[in-house]
């Protein structure tokens, strides 16, 4: 039996995403969240508690009789708020603190991956700046910076010179720049090709592919500039044709599934698996341990089956290995992030949204709240995802570039090309 009433944990657009699937759940479900964002309160009743305050959450879910709680966000994952949750006897989506540590230590999972022998880019590990920045001169340019822990999407950089590479290694080792997630730097090869993301349903060593998605990272268009947590992303991603989807189950999802839990990790939530699709094949570029974000916002609107049985069976520990039905059609969407972003930005400014929207376009909210005027106002780096969904992701484009138009907001900045590699292919 389905769970009646469900919270759901974190702020952004991911968080959004999740609340409107399963909202729409056929046994519709009473929805809450915390601490939800001006978007998802129009939606659902939110609470003002903080995701990473595990011991408010707890209580939250306790006070409100939650029958099951669903955690967007990695940092609460990694700090055990599943663990704390099931000490309390409430059953939860997401990894305990063991399994998030696959996405909160880059080092820890590099080292599964060549333990298992699962394709991955050669890499080093350092604490200290001259043995990194040895090792960088060894293998040149371009290479892969990374700092080991936490950073919020941005510590991930992907040196194209050696002055660029050893600046990042000073900027994580000596100059304090991600804190103690940075006080570990993971140095690896750049491996080339196209990058591509799988969002995998996972209970123990039985896993539900979900429809694929294609996420683009940098801010400036044509792939320029900085790495974001994700500037816009598409489903599905046509990059990855049926054969190409067996190659990769077979020697990356599976395997990667069978060795998380030789490793004594009973894993029940989300393994998003970002893979490169290099000339030698399919390569592991990172686990994350939750729903990816924007992949959420074009995955979940293409799934055809229940969210909720999903996420239940999965943390009931019943899931059978599959891949989840999809919906025919193409979603796009496109971040609307603050000037600055990733770097410094503003926040405060007063977001004015079109009084019309076509059925199949939705504006997702990320970074907002509401002024003491009650306007819906920038509250963070990426404020909205405007999603579409169409026969055609030409189709899909041209309503969310539409939507994104319409949109006001002073500090308003999207990139302008989100599906034209794809679009371009054809």
């Amino acid at each position: 039996m389905l769970p009646t009433s469900v919270l759901v944990v974190g702020a952004g657009g991911r968080e959004h995403a999740l609340v409107r699937a399963l909202v729409n759940s056929p046994v519709r479900p009473r929805v809450i969240c915390a601490p939800g964002n001006a978007g998802i309160a129009t939606e659902v009743t939110c609470f003002p508690v903080a995701a990473d305050d595990v011991a408010a959450i707890v209580a939250l879910a306790q006070r409100e009789r939650v029958g099951f709680v669903v955690v967007g966000p990695e940092v609460p994952l990694s700090l055990g708020l599943v663990d704390a949750l099931a000490a309390a006897n409430i059953r939860a989506y997401g990894p305990k603190a063991d399994g998030a540590r696959l996405e909160a230590s880059k080092v820890f999972t590099k080292k599964i991956l060549l333990k298992y022998g699962i394709p991955t880019a050669p890499a080093g590990v350092f604490t200290e700046v001259e043995p990194a920045l040895a090792y960088l001169r060894s293998r040149g340019a371009p290479i892969v910076v990374k700092a080991d822990g936490l950073a919020a999407g941005k510590g991930v950089v992907v040196a194209q010179s050696l002055v660029e590479a050893e600046a990042a290694v000073q900027d994580m080792l000596a100059g304090n720049k991600f804190g103690a997630a940075g006080s570990q730097v993971l140095i690896e090869d750049c491996l080339t090709g196209e990058e591509t993301s799988l969002l995998v349903v996972v209970s123990g060593k039985n896993y539900v592919i979900l429809p694929t998605s294609q996420d683009h990272k940098r801010i400036g268009d044509g792939d320029t500039g900085p790495n974001t947590g994700g500037m816009g992303t598409y489903s599905p991603a046509e990059v990855v044709t049926p054969a190409l989807l067996d190659l990769i189950e077979s020697a990356i999802v599976k395997p990667s599934v069978e060795a998380i839990a030789a490793e004594g990790i009973d894993f029940r939530g989300t393994l998003f698996i970002g893979i490169m699709l290099t000339p030698q094949g399919p390569s592991v570029l990172e686990y994350n341990t939750r729903f990816g974000d924007p992949e959420t916002q074009v995955v979940l609107p293409r799934l055809a089956d229940d969210l909720l049985a999903l996420l239940w069976s999965a943390a009931k520990g019943e899931l059978t290995t599959a891949r989840a039905a999809e919906r025919p059609g193409h979603a796009i969407c496109v971040v609307i992030a603050a000037k600055g972003y990733p770097d410094a930005y503003g926040k405060g400014d007063v977001i004015t949204f079109p009084s019309v929207l076509p059925p199949d376009v939705a504006i997702i909210h990320a970074g907002t709240a509401r002024n003491v005027a009650g306007q819906v106002v920038t509250a963070g780096g990426r404020v909205l995802g405007v999603t579409a969904l169409a026969p055609t992701l030409r189709a899909a484009a041209d309503l969310a570039y539409t939507a994104c138009s319409q949109i006001e907001c002073a500090s308003k900045y999207y990139r302008r090309d989100i599906g034209a590699k794809q679009l371009n292919r054809r």
